[in-house]
């Protein structure tokens, strides 16, 4: 792979001229001045209000195939971002879908469809997120992270061009009020497939700590394979003997690290913790944090890792949309390992390429149904078999008497009011300690499949 360099003013032409000669004065973004230089995947970078930005920024870009489109191309791919192609809206701004006609740009773009997201100039990201997104996903490329085609900067226009995910994010998929509820099988797919995508980043030759990893900023495919998506709050991660990086929190409540939000210190271990928020999110159907529910259950990490680790106890807590269907064993590794991301101890905490090899053989455990079975056993042998006597005998009536309707008939009545006094006489006989109840896993274990009251369950 050819390793080439070029500055920042050819990476993105005219971004930069037209910046510093057409400021936006109402957008609190520009005006910030920071004296303080930061690195963007090891481009050392000063504000964007720095008037040395030109000269200070360069970038070094691996086989890049970024695509620089004017602010006309798009209003055409978007259909003048249309409303009937707008997909949603987040802290960067709207995104649109659209589509490139193959005509656009003929052997270097192949027709695709495309999702064009349009920088807000008064929302909460602006022109630095922006820059960070270009750079980190110029650069960076991998089957877990979401493709950037290319980029707009005219004016004080800020575009970006990406991969469109026909699922959209995790978030909808999981919290959408008639979204069909997702199995089991896939919630861990899902689950997997951002894990890998974080080890990669954790692991890069320049390691990058992803800083606001959420259900939101998982985007999927229509297999549901899970990508990585808003790079805007990404950094460096500490090199050499540094164990972290200090910067201003940035993210999203409920998702951020204890430690992150007391001391800024940022480290890899911050997005493992983040990922197991979102582990934790897969496994209850809840949002990290949920105003509408009672006082003690509205933050789900407070609420729910006590309980991660207590199998009769994580089932209570298991999404009610799953409906039961799920793998037992399968269950109890996630939560511990959700249980070990979530440590209030960011040593404790295991680095992604462990939980990539323990949610690797996750997602091939079959959704077995969990639905609590119950079963009353008799307790007195001689009642069990007086029971099947008189079951026996009344097959040989019943087939004696089949010849006859008026006969069969007759004969029902007797039966049901014969099992009516028999009920009644063993309920007078019964005491509160003769019934046994049973789990469905408990009989399961007792039972081979032969057993005559293997297929003798009732659903609670």
């Amino acid at each position: 792979m050819t390793v080439m360099k070029i500055t920042w003013e050819s990476f993105l032409p005219g971004c930069i001229k037209s910046h510093h000669e057409n400021p936006k004065k109402n957008n609190p973004k520009v005006k910030v001045s920071v004296t303080k230089q930061i690195s963007f995947h090891g481009i050392p970078v000063f504000d964007i209000s720095s008037s040395t930005l030109s000269s200070d920024l360069s970038i070094s870009l691996a086989g890049s195939n970024i695509h620089s489109f004017t602010l006309q191309e798009l209003r055409v791919i978007t259909q003048n971002f249309s409303t009937s192609n707008f997909i949603g809206e987040g802290g960067f701004g709207p995104v649109h879908k659209g589509f490139i006609d193959d005509k656009l740009r003929p052997n270097a773009l192949k027709a695709q469809p495309v999702a064009v997201k349009l920088l807000d100039l008064d929302g909460s990201q602006g022109h630095r997120e922006w820059l960070t997104e270009v750079i980190f996903l110029g650069q960076l490329r991998h089957p877990h992270l979401v493709k950037l085609i290319g980029y707009c900067c005219e004016e004080e226009h800020r575009l970006l061009v990406y991969e469109y995910m026909p699922r959209g994010s995790l978030e909808n998929q999981l919290f959408r009020r008639y979204s069909v509820s997702l199995p089991w099988s896939t919630r861990m797919k899902i689950a997997l497939g951002a894990a890998k995508g974080l080890a990669f980043l954790h692991e890069a030759k320049k390691p990058v700590i992803y800083r606001d990893f959420k259900a939101s900023n998982i985007l999927l495919d229509s297999d549901y394979t899970a990508k990585l998506s808003d790079f805007g709050l990404a950094k460096d991660g500490p090199e050499g003997d540094d164990t972290h990086v200090s910067t201003r929190v940035m993210g999203t409540h409920g998702y951020a690290a204890p430690e992150y939000i007391m001391t800024g210190h940022l480290t890899a271990g911050s997005d493992v913790y983040s990922f197991g928020v979102v582990l934790l999110e897969l496994l209850t159907g809840r949002r990290s944090v949920d105003k509408g529910r009672p006082h003690r259950e509205q933050n789900l990490v407070d609420w729910a890792r006590p309980q991660l680790k207590d199998p009769r106890k994580l089932r209570r807590i298991m999404d009610p949309r799953l409906e039961g269907m799920f793998s037992e064993e399968g269950v109890q590794k996630a939560a511990l390992v959700a249980y070990q991301c979530l440590s209030h101890r960011p040593k404790a905490r295991p680095d992604m390429s462990t939980v990539v090899k323990t949610l690797e053989p996750l997602k091939d455990y079959e959704d077995t149904s969990m639905v609590t079975f119950v079963y009353t056993a008799p307790t007195e042998s001689k009642e069990v078999s007086e029971n099947d006597v008189q079951g026996e005998q009344g097959q040989k009536e019943v087939k004696k008497e089949s010849s006859s309707p008026h006969h069969y008939h007759h004969h029902q009545q007797k039966q049901h009011h014969h099992q009516h006094k028999n009920h009644n006489n063993q309920h007078r006989r019964s005491t509160p300690s003769s019934p046994t109840i049973h789990s469905q896993t408990a009989i399961h274990k007792r039972l081979t499949p032969n057993s005559p009251l293997h297929n003798g369950f009732k659903r609670s």
